[in-house]
C-alpha cells in the first residue's frame, strides 16, 4: 500500500538499513545506508542476474543488518523495463519489501552530489537510497496467480495488436504504391474476398493475367460468399489492374507483399 510521504518517512526508522540498487540487464549494483543516509557498506555490492547472484545479495543484505543491528531491510530500485521483475519476486518470497523510485527523481537528485549528470552505478545507487530515505518512493504491485496470468495475457494481446497494426500500415502503403485502385474498390483493405485474390494476383498485371473467371476461381474454391463475390466485383477489380497507374514490380515486390500477408 501506498501511503502519503510522511507515512512512508516513517517507514524508514533507525532500525532500517536502506539498499538502493541500480538494475542493469544482467548485473546490478547495491549500496547501504541508515535512515540518516549515513553509508553502512564499505563498497558497492556487485551481483549477478540469477539465482546465485540473488542469495548473495540476500547474504549481504541480511550480514549487514546485523552487523549494524538493524531489524529490517528496505531494498529501492528504478523500474528499469523489465529486469527488476526477477529480483522483485525473489526479493518477496525472501520477506524483503522493494520498492520503486522514479527515474527522472533519480536524474535530477544526483546532480546535487556533485553538479554532474552522468550515470555511474556507484553515484545511482547512493541516489536511490536517499530518495527511499527521504520517503520518495511507491510500493510496486506485482500481481499473482489468476492476476498474473492475465497481465501476461494482456501483454501478448497487446504486443500481437501492435504487430498487426504495423502489418496493416505496410500492406496499405504496398497497394498504394504497387495497386492504389485496389484500395478504391475495397472499403476495408483487409476484405477476405480481396486479400485471396491478393495472395494469387499481387500486382495488376498478375490480376490481368488471372481475369474475372481466374478470379471467381479462387474465390469458388475457398469457398467465399456474399455480395463481395459477384462476378461484377471481378470486372472491377480487372478493369482496375488495366488501368492502374501503380508502379510496376517484380519478385522482390510480390515476395514483400506474401510477406506482409502472412504475418497479417
Amino acid at each position: 500500500m501506498n501511503y502519503t510521504q510522511n507515512k512512508r518517512i516513517e517507514q524508514v526508522t533507525d532500525s532500517t538499513l536502506v539498499v538502493g540498487v541500480d538494475i542493469g540487464s544482467q548485473t546490478h549494483y547495491a549500496r547501504a545506508f541508515d535512515y540518516r543516509g549515513r553509508e553502512m557498506s564499505r563498497k558497492v555490492f556487485r551481483f549477478d542476474n540469477d539465482l546465485e547472484g540473488f542469495n548473495s545479495f540476500y547474504l549481504w543484505a541480511e550480514t549487514l543488518k546485523t552487523e549494524k543491528q538493524k531489524k529490517d531491510v528496505i531494498v529501492g530500485c528504478e523500474p528499469t523495463g523489465h529486469y527488476w521483475f526477477a529480483l522483485a519476486n525473489y526479493l518477496k518470497v525472501h520477506g524483503m519489501l522493494l520498492v520503486m523510485v522514479n527515474p527522472f527523481s533519480v536524474k535530477k537528485i544526483k546532480e546535487l552530489d556533485d553538479n554532474s549528470p552522468r550515470k555511474t552505478d556507484e553515484k545511482d545507487s547512493k541516489t536511490i537510497a536517499k530518495l527511499v530515505v527521504d520517503g520518495r518512493y511507491s510500493v510496486p504491485y506485482v500481481p499473482e496467480g489468476i492476476y498474473a496470468e492475465i497481465r501476461d495475457l494482456v501483454y501478448s494481446r497487446d504486443r500481437i495488436m501492435k504487430q498487426h497494426n504495423v502489418s496493416a500500415n505496410r500492406i496499405q502503403r504496398w497497394l498504394a504504391i504497387h495497386f492504389p485502385e485496389y484500395l478504391g474498390i475495397y472499403k476495408k483493405f483487409d476484405v477476405i474476398s480481396g486479400l485471396v485474390v491478393l495472395e494469387q494476383a499481387p500486382l495488376p498485371k498478375d490480376v490481368i493475367q488471372l481475369g474475372v473467371g481466374g478470379i471467381r476461381k479462387i474465390w469458388h474454391e475457398k469457398k467465399i460468399r456474399g455480395r463481395g463475390v459477384t462476378e461484377d466485383r471481378a470486372k472491377t477489380l480487372v478493369e482496375a489492374a488495366h488501368n492502374s497507374v501503380g508502379v510496376d514490380g517484380g519478385i522482390g515486390a510480390r515476395s514483400e507483399l506474401y510477406m506482409l500477408l502472412e504475418e497479417h
